[in-house]
This record gives structure tokens, sequence and C-alpha cells, in this order.
């Protein structure tokens, strides 16, 4: 079958479409036709060995698929690695039933991007009606969900931020009320001015640097900083915990793969969203449904910021 290996680490180049043997299903795994699989920013790490877990060679990378098993279900499921091809094996527990009307594309955004955003929104933010929240990189994957559902949840306030003004109207358009430009000299003051002068309760963060910096002193007391990934490659300033006692504020992260030891809550989180898609309630942007013979210009253009929305491989093109 044709599958996208990588054999050593690097850069977009070593990203190269192969002919590989057919995965085998084992215990609780079955095999599925893929239909689409998904991109993520979390692939460019692991081609460049830099991801939270570490990565053996030769690997299949791609942890979001969508297809059809053998006896006809059609199924999106998260899988650690193999998900760049057209046959994957997944675990049955990670697996989600998706509705005939909801399309592939729709599918596989739900599950990495979707469930991150649905819990950052329910769980690591805790947004409650009529808190402000930020939410960075609005115009990706994640950050275009979690504007809708920071609003269906009830916030006050939304202000996205996004690096050009094409992706800061985009967030406007998906229900933002402010958008603001991350590369702001004080940032802080940036955030702040768009919530009306008031420091803000909630900030979902994925850059590092000084976009967690100053968003952390853009919080209220009692506010949260919910951190799920690093996309700027550089690490905050350390947080000395007499700093956050002072302000009553709260610093944590999230990593998806933990929410897995919560199966049942995943299964509803993707079930209520597939079902606010499938009603015009929630809005998937799509950034691209791309063949799989593209993949190294797709690396090349999410590890540029070049995108928005959610990039899907179709690994029959």
């Amino acid at each position: 079958m044709r599958a996208v290996q990588i054999t050593e680490f690097g850069g977009p180049e070593v990203v190269r479409v192969r002919e590989v043997d057919e995965p085998r299903p084992g215990p609780g795994r079955v095999v599925v036709d893929v239909s689409r699989c998904g991109v993520n920013f979390a692939d460019t790490l692991m081609r460049e060995n830099a991801y939270l877990a570490a990565t053996t060679l030769p690997v299949i990378p791609g942890g979001e698929v969508v297809g059809r098993t053998a006896d006809g279900r059609r199924l999106a499921a998260l899988t650690d690695r193999g998900g760049y091809a057209e046959k994957a094996a997944i675990t049955e527990a990670s697996a989600f039933a998706v509705p005939e009307d909801l399309d592939d594309v729709a599918a596989v955004a739900l599950l990495a991007q979707g469930l991150t955003a649905w819990w950052l929104v329910r769980h690591t933010g805790r947004v409650r009606p009529g808190e402000s929240v930020v939410v960075h990189a609005a115009a990706g994957g994640v950050g275009s969900l979690a504007v809708q559902l920071a609003k269906a949840a009830g916030a006050g306030r939304v202000i996205a931020t996004a690096s050009t003004p094409a992706k800061r109207e985009l967030a406007l358009s998906l229900g933002a009320d402010a958008a603001v430009d991350p590369a702001a000299a004080d940032l802080t003051g940036a955030l702040r001015a768009a919530n009306g002068g008031e420091p803000v309760d909630v900030v979902l963060e994925m850059t590092g640097g000084r976009v967690t910096d100053q968003s952390l002193a853009a919080l209220a007391p009692f506010g949260r900083l919910a951190f799920y990934g690093m996309a700027g490659g550089v690490e905050p300033e350390p947080v000395a915990p007499r700093a956050l006692q002072r302000r009553s504020v709260t610093v944590s992260g999230f990593w998806l793969l933990n929410a897995f030891e919560r199966p049942a809550v995943l299964a509803g989180a993707y079930a209520e969203m597939a079902a606010l898609v499938t009603a015009g309630e929630l809005r998937v942007v799509s950034g691209g449904d791309r063949p799989m013979s593209e993949v190294r210009q797709v690396h090349e253009e999410l590890r540029e910021r070049r995108t928005t929305g959610k990039l899907v491989l179709d690994p029959r093109r």
C-alpha cells in the first residue's frame, strides 16, 4: 500500500511516499480503509524527533484517520502513528462512530483538534458564563473551534489572536469579539485593551516564549492560563509559585493523550461536536484537502504558519 514513511529525522525533505506492507489487526484493533488522514503540527515535531514522546524509526506519521472497516462501519480514530496511509490499524477504544452526514474533513477535524478545543474550554480552562477568553492562534484547527466553543459556553468576550489580517478576519467571522496581532510589542496591553481595559479571565495558549509570558501578565485575579503547545519553539520564563499566589492565578497544561484515560468523556465530546456541526451550529474551517503526494509541501506550509483550519490528506491521491 502507499504510505508516508520517515526513515531519518530532519526537515520536510525526509517525508516521502513509499510502498509499505499493509497493517494487520491485533487484539482490540481493526484495520480501516482510510479516506482522509489529518495533519497536525505535532507531526512536524515527530519528523524532527522533537515531540513530547520519543519516535523510533522507521515510522509512518499521522495520528488521525477516518475510514471504513471491512464490515462497513465508518469510524474516526486517533492513533499513535500510522495515519498517513491507505490503510491503518486503529484501536477500537480510541475510535468514534461517524454520522453519515458528517463529511470527512469535519470527521477528522473533531479528533485531535476538536477534542483538544473541547477539553480546554470545558475542563482545563473551565470557561464560565460571562468570562473573557483569549484564544491564541485562533485561525488554526484548535483555535477556530475553541473560539466557537467558548462562545457556546457563555463567554462574555472572546479575544482572538492571529498573525495576519486575513486570519484575524476569519476569527471574527467565527464569533470572536476582538482580534489582536500576537506580535504586538506590548501584548499584555493589547489583550487588556481588547477586553475594555480590563485583565482577562482565561487564556488558551500554544505558542510559548513571550506570548505565554505576556498572556500570563494579562490575567485577572483567579484567571487561568491553559498551556497546550509550544509552536514557537521557545520556552516561556519560569513561573514562581509565589507570583501565582499573589494574583491567585493558575497555569495548567494539557496533552490530549492523557484524556484517553477517560474514554467515555471523549466519546461524548466527539458525539456532541458532530451533532453541532451537522446542525450548522459549529463550523469546521477546512485548511485544505490535499493529495498525499503533496505531503512535503503541506509540512512546509504548516511549519511556516501559512495554514488555517484543518489540513487533511487523501491517501488515494
